[in-house]
């Protein structure tokens, strides 16, 4: 692993190359904007003149479709693709379409089973679930940004009963390390998930991960692995970062999301995604 440098890394190639341009995977929150939702002059001048470029860029997120469109706005994405909940929902953009996207891949799950280990362990913790329709149900109106609608307040057994393309648990009782060892305890199966910077959890469909959505992308695109770009921050882009070519955590990155990036660029709050978005101009 190195510090940030302008030099371009070389991968393993393993196709041959029917596309020089980089497919750049950028991660949202803690990577293009802070924490507070906010994203600098400097990250989104460099975002648009990547894209301006002609380089497949594309949003690689755990944020919903609703919440995701207004960051593809900020960098000036107006066609290619992106990927949300995950890598549970893949979009295709495209300018000339009612709403300027369609969504070509789905992965949907029962999340039962897990719903029902975590609320034995996890009692306190509130609960919410984007069914195959794009709602979101929760328990005690649990709400957040990265939803992009307004929840349906609904009692635990409908969720049961729900199709979900991401389930998301949050306990404000509980510190990241503790929710780490909840679930390592429960030994969830037949799902996907990650823990975030809190004792917030993400789920998804078993082998759903942001990687998984990118490498159908890079074969439809004819990309060679060398030409792939990802930065991200949060332990949900550890195998995004392991799967691309030039894998680059944020400098407040966990350690062990730094511990499988190739290198690593400032802080969200130094502006470092605008640092490798500049490296490849």
């Amino acid at each position: 692993m190195t510090i940030l440098t302008d030099t371009p890394v070389a991968g393993i190639d393993d196709q041959p190359n029917n596309n020089n341009k980089y497919m750049v995977a950028l991660d949202v929150d803690g990577t293009l904007v802070d924490h507070d939702g906010h994203m600098t002059e400097a990250v989104r001048s460099a975002a648009q003149a990547v894209v301006a470029s002609g380089h497949d860029v594309m949003i690689a997120t755990g944020r919903s479709l609703n919440a995701t469109l207004p960051i593809i706005e900020k960098i000036g994405l107006e066609q290619g693709y992106a990927v949300c909940c995950n890598g549970g929902v893949t979009l295709r953009l495209d300018p000339s379409l009612d709403k300027g996207y369609e969504i070509i891949h789905k992965a949907t799950f029962d999340p039962a089973p897990a719903l029902k280990a975590l609320r034995e362990r996890l009692p306190n913790a509130k609960y919410a679930l984007e069914d195959e329709d794009g709602n979101f149900l929760s328990t005690e109106r649990f709400q957040d940004a990265s939803f992009g609608v307004e929840s349906i307040g609904v009692d635990f057994q409908t969720m049961l009963d729900a199709t979900a393309v991401r389930v998301v648990v949050f306990s404000s009782e509980n510190t990241s390390e503790e929710f780490n060892e909840a679930i390592r305890h429960i030994g969830l199966s037949g799902v996907t998930y990650s823990v975030g910077w809190t004792a917030w959890l993400d789920i998804a469909a078993e082998g759903v991960t942001k990687a998984s959505a990118l490498e159908v992308l890079r074969h439809k695109l004819g990309t060679d692995l060398a030409n792939t770009v990802a930065v991200g921050d949060g332990r949900n882009d550890i195998e995004m970062l392991t799967w691309a070519g030039r894998g680059v955590a944020m400098g407040q990155a966990p350690d062990e999301v730094i511990a499988v990036a190739d290198e690593v660029t400032a802080s969200v709050l130094d502006d470092g995604a605008a640092q490798v978005l500049r490296s490849l101009l």
